[in-house]
């Protein structure tokens, strides 16, 4: 029973670790750019957009549909780098194991 005691113990040390972790790595800015650092995007680790830099140079040919590409990929980036993050800190954590309702 002793073995179990402990086995248990150390799962709920772990879960605490990765929940921490993940708390940690949510708050944190991940930033992306796009067409040469004309558009930069910031996005936190719960993928909310905290954050969008256009420089005025990309305004200047008026190609609304450029502009646009240029911040959806910058967006787009900037979140999968974040969830890269993500699941790359919590896999060193919990040793590959994916957990269910953590990450």
């Amino acid at each position: 029973m002793r073995n179990m005691n402990d086995i248990l113990r150390q799962a709920q040390v772990m879960q605490n670790k990765l929940a921490k972790l993940q708390n940690e790595l949510n708050e944190r800015t991940y930033e992306a750019s796009s067409g040469g650092g004309m558009v930069k995007a910031m996005v936190s680790g719960k993928q909310e957009l905290r954050g969008l830099t256009i420089d005025p140079k990309a305004l200047e040919g008026g190609d609304v549909e450029m502009l646009q590409d240029l911040i959806m990929a910058a967006v787009n980036e900037a979140g999968r780098i974040a969830r890269e993050t993500l699941d790359r800190e919590m896999s060193a954590i919990s040793g590959g194991i994916r957990l269910p309702g953590v990450f």
